[in-house]
Protein backbone atom coordinates (compact mmCIF):
# COMPACT_ATOMS: atom_id res chain seq x y z
CA UNK A 1 0.00 0.00 0.00
CA UNK A 2 1.39 3.63 -1.21
CA UNK A 3 0.52 6.99 0.45
CA UNK A 4 -0.51 9.55 -1.81
CA UNK A 5 -1.30 12.46 0.57
CA UNK A 6 -3.97 11.25 2.58
CA UNK A 7 -5.00 8.79 0.44
CA UNK A 8 -3.45 5.22 0.24
CA UNK A 9 -3.59 2.65 -2.72
CA UNK A 10 -4.41 -0.55 -1.71
CA UNK A 11 -2.72 -3.85 -2.66
CA UNK A 12 -4.97 -6.69 -4.72
CA UNK A 13 -6.31 -8.49 -1.59
CA UNK A 14 -7.30 -4.83 0.54
CA UNK A 15 -9.19 -3.80 -2.50
CA UNK A 16 -12.90 -3.50 -1.90
CA UNK A 17 -14.36 -5.79 -4.59
CA UNK A 18 -18.09 -5.82 -3.60
CA UNK A 19 -20.24 -3.11 -3.41
CA UNK A 20 -16.82 -1.64 -3.87
CA UNK A 21 -17.92 2.41 -4.34
CA UNK A 22 -18.15 1.63 -0.44
CA UNK A 23 -14.93 1.93 0.06
CA UNK A 24 -12.39 4.08 1.60
CA UNK A 25 -8.77 4.30 1.23
CA UNK A 26 -8.57 7.98 3.04
CA UNK A 27 -6.18 7.36 5.94
CA UNK A 28 -7.63 9.60 8.24
CA UNK A 29 -11.25 8.10 7.76
CA UNK A 30 -9.09 4.60 8.55
CA UNK A 31 -7.31 6.13 11.40
CA UNK A 32 -10.74 7.36 13.10
CA UNK A 33 -12.45 4.08 13.14
CA UNK A 34 -9.69 2.11 14.41
CA UNK A 35 -9.72 5.12 17.16
CA UNK A 36 -13.08 4.60 18.20
CA UNK A 37 -13.82 0.97 17.91
CA UNK A 38 -12.86 -0.68 21.37
CA UNK A 39 -13.04 -4.07 19.95
CA UNK A 40 -11.25 -5.61 16.94
CA UNK A 41 -11.41 -9.29 15.64
CA UNK A 42 -8.48 -10.92 14.52
CA UNK A 43 -8.16 -14.15 12.27
CA UNK A 44 -5.72 -16.67 11.34
CA UNK A 45 -5.41 -20.19 10.39
CA UNK A 46 -4.07 -22.66 12.50
CA UNK A 47 -3.26 -26.57 11.63
CA UNK A 48 -6.18 -25.79 9.00
CA UNK A 49 -8.75 -24.59 11.46
CA UNK A 50 -9.84 -20.92 11.13
CA UNK A 51 -9.60 -19.07 14.39
CA UNK A 52 -11.20 -15.86 14.68
CA UNK A 53 -10.90 -14.57 18.13
CA UNK A 54 -12.38 -10.86 19.72
CA UNK A 55 -9.79 -8.78 20.95
CA UNK A 56 -9.14 -5.24 22.53
CA UNK A 57 -6.39 -3.03 20.67
CA UNK A 58 -5.14 0.56 20.08
CA UNK A 59 -3.45 2.11 17.51
CA UNK A 60 -0.26 4.23 17.59
CA UNK A 61 0.53 5.63 14.71
CA UNK A 62 0.78 3.72 11.93
CA UNK A 63 0.42 0.77 13.82
CA UNK A 64 -2.61 -1.50 15.34
CA UNK A 65 -1.64 -3.50 18.77
CA UNK A 66 -3.09 -6.16 20.68
CA UNK A 67 -2.22 -7.45 24.09
CA UNK A 68 -2.53 -11.01 25.70
CA UNK A 69 -0.32 -13.57 27.70
CA UNK A 70 2.50 -14.85 26.03
CA UNK A 71 0.76 -18.43 26.65
CA UNK A 72 -2.05 -17.42 24.33
CA UNK A 73 -2.03 -19.49 20.98
CA UNK A 74 -3.13 -16.61 19.11
CA UNK A 75 -0.61 -14.34 20.54
CA UNK A 76 2.32 -16.90 19.98
CA UNK A 77 1.46 -17.66 16.61
CA UNK A 78 0.90 -14.11 15.83
CA UNK A 79 4.00 -12.81 17.06
CA UNK A 80 5.68 -16.18 15.54
CA UNK A 81 4.72 -13.73 12.29
CA UNK A 82 1.16 -15.80 11.49
CA UNK A 83 -0.83 -14.04 8.82
CA UNK A 84 -3.28 -12.42 10.08
CA UNK A 85 -6.37 -10.66 8.69
CA UNK A 86 -7.54 -7.96 11.74
CA UNK A 87 -11.20 -6.66 11.51
CA UNK A 88 -13.18 -3.72 13.32
CA UNK A 89 -16.75 -2.84 12.94
CA UNK A 90 -18.72 0.06 13.84
CA UNK A 91 -22.83 -0.30 14.02
CA UNK A 92 -24.32 3.22 13.12
CA UNK A 93 -28.02 2.67 12.47
CA UNK A 94 -30.87 -0.06 11.02
CA UNK A 95 -31.66 0.73 7.61
CA UNK A 96 -34.74 -0.34 6.83
CA UNK A 97 -36.26 -0.46 3.12
CA UNK A 98 -39.58 -1.22 1.59
CA UNK A 99 -38.73 -4.31 0.39
CA UNK A 100 -37.25 -7.56 2.59
CA UNK A 101 -34.41 -7.59 0.04
CA UNK A 102 -33.12 -4.13 0.40
CA UNK A 103 -32.85 -3.85 3.73
CA UNK A 104 -29.24 -2.98 5.17
CA UNK A 105 -27.19 -1.55 7.93
CA UNK A 106 -24.86 1.57 8.00
CA UNK A 107 -21.85 0.50 9.41
CA UNK A 108 -17.77 1.59 8.91
CA UNK A 109 -15.28 -1.42 9.26
CA UNK A 110 -11.88 -1.42 8.32
CA UNK A 111 -9.87 -4.74 7.26
CA UNK A 112 -6.05 -5.31 7.92
CA UNK A 113 -3.64 -7.64 6.47
CA UNK A 114 -0.10 -8.53 7.47
CA UNK A 115 1.73 -10.29 10.00
CA UNK A 116 2.00 -9.16 13.22
CA UNK A 117 5.50 -8.25 15.49
CA UNK A 118 5.70 -8.89 19.03
CA UNK A 119 6.88 -5.71 21.04
CA UNK A 120 9.48 -6.56 23.60
CA UNK A 121 11.19 -3.08 24.50
CA UNK A 122 10.31 -2.24 28.04
CA UNK A 123 10.05 1.14 27.43
CA UNK A 124 7.86 0.65 24.19
CA UNK A 125 5.54 -1.85 25.56
CA UNK A 126 4.82 0.36 28.72
CA UNK A 127 4.32 3.02 26.35
CA UNK A 128 1.63 0.97 24.29
CA UNK A 129 -0.10 -0.33 27.45
CA UNK A 130 -0.48 3.42 28.49
CA UNK A 131 -1.83 4.19 25.11
CA UNK A 132 -4.44 0.81 25.65
CA UNK A 133 -6.04 2.12 28.94
CA UNK A 134 -5.99 5.35 27.36
CA UNK A 135 -8.33 4.13 24.41
CA UNK A 136 -10.58 2.51 26.78
CA UNK A 137 -11.42 5.16 28.72
CA UNK A 138 -9.36 8.33 28.75
CA UNK A 139 -7.79 9.69 31.94
CA UNK A 140 -7.82 6.31 33.57
CA UNK A 141 -3.93 5.93 33.74
CA UNK A 142 -3.21 8.35 36.21
CA UNK A 143 -5.91 7.09 38.20
CA UNK A 144 -4.86 3.67 38.05
CA UNK A 145 -2.25 1.48 39.35
CA UNK A 146 0.53 1.45 37.19
CA UNK A 147 1.45 -2.23 35.95
CA UNK A 148 4.27 -3.59 37.97
CA UNK A 149 7.57 -5.03 36.78
CA UNK A 150 5.98 -8.56 36.41
CA UNK A 151 2.61 -7.67 35.19
CA UNK A 152 5.01 -6.13 31.98
CA UNK A 153 6.83 -9.51 31.86
CA UNK A 154 3.31 -11.36 31.91
CA UNK A 155 1.65 -8.99 28.55
CA UNK A 156 2.66 -9.61 25.30
CA UNK A 157 1.90 -6.82 22.54
CA UNK A 158 1.81 -7.03 18.88
CA UNK A 159 1.67 -4.68 16.07
CA UNK A 160 0.70 -4.98 12.90
CA UNK A 161 1.65 -2.22 10.20
CA UNK A 162 -1.43 -0.65 8.79
CA UNK A 163 0.61 -0.99 5.51
CA UNK A 164 -2.27 -3.34 4.19
CA UNK A 165 -6.26 -2.00 4.74
CA UNK A 166 -8.92 -0.20 3.62
CA UNK A 167 -12.18 0.62 5.01
CA UNK A 168 -15.86 -0.25 4.18
CA UNK A 169 -18.59 2.32 4.76
CA UNK A 170 -22.44 2.62 4.66
CA UNK A 171 -24.34 5.66 5.41
CA UNK A 172 -27.70 7.38 4.42
CA UNK A 173 -31.11 6.11 4.03
CA UNK A 174 -32.69 2.79 1.77
CA UNK A 175 -32.10 2.35 -1.70
CA UNK A 176 -35.23 0.48 -2.91
CA UNK A 177 -36.26 -0.69 -6.49
CA UNK A 178 -37.88 2.48 -7.83
CA UNK A 179 -41.47 0.93 -8.13
CA UNK A 180 -41.58 -0.13 -4.53
CA UNK A 181 -40.92 3.99 -3.55
CA UNK A 182 -44.40 3.89 -3.85
CA UNK A 183 -45.31 1.51 -1.44
CA UNK A 184 -47.43 2.69 1.56
CA UNK A 185 -44.57 1.10 3.85
CA UNK A 186 -42.22 3.15 6.98
CA UNK A 187 -38.53 3.33 5.14
CA UNK A 188 -35.89 5.19 7.22
CA UNK A 189 -32.74 4.81 9.32
CA UNK A 190 -33.30 4.00 13.24
CA UNK A 191 -29.80 5.33 14.63
CA UNK A 192 -27.55 3.40 16.65
CA UNK A 193 -25.29 4.19 19.26
CA UNK A 194 -23.05 3.14 22.21
CA UNK A 195 -23.70 4.88 25.28
CA UNK A 196 -22.23 5.00 28.76
CA UNK A 197 -24.71 4.56 31.72
CA UNK A 198 -24.57 4.84 35.39
CA UNK A 199 -20.94 3.96 37.05
CA UNK A 200 -21.61 1.09 39.20
CA UNK A 201 -19.37 0.93 42.17
CA UNK A 202 -17.11 -2.42 43.03
CA UNK A 203 -19.27 -4.09 45.75
CA UNK A 204 -15.34 -3.88 47.99
CA UNK A 205 -14.95 -0.32 46.84
CA UNK A 206 -13.41 1.38 50.67
CA UNK A 207 -15.45 3.95 52.07
CA UNK A 208 -15.18 7.81 50.62
CA UNK A 209 -13.74 7.02 46.81
CA UNK A 210 -15.33 9.54 45.17
CA UNK A 211 -16.14 8.30 41.29
CA UNK A 212 -13.35 9.84 39.50
CA UNK A 213 -14.11 12.45 36.54
CA UNK A 214 -12.83 10.85 34.12
CA UNK A 215 -15.38 8.06 34.56
CA UNK A 216 -18.16 10.51 35.61
CA UNK A 217 -17.83 13.02 32.41
CA UNK A 218 -17.46 9.53 30.39
CA UNK A 219 -18.26 9.50 26.94
CA UNK A 220 -18.00 7.38 23.64
CA UNK A 221 -16.23 9.56 20.88
CA UNK A 222 -13.86 9.65 18.68
CA UNK A 223 -10.52 10.03 19.80
CA UNK A 224 -9.10 13.49 19.13
CA UNK A 225 -5.74 12.56 17.72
Amino acid sequence: MTSRGNSVSPTRRATVRHLAQRGVYDRAVINAILDEALICHVGIVNDGQPLVIPMLHVRVDDRLYIHGSPTSRLIRLLGQGAPACVTVTLLDGLVLARSAMHHSLNYRSVMIFGSGRELSDRTAKLAVLEALVEHVLPGRWNDARPPAEGEIEATALVGFRLDECSAKVRSGPPVDDEADYALPVWAGVVPLAVQPGEPQPDPRLAAGIDVPHCVSAYLRRPRTR
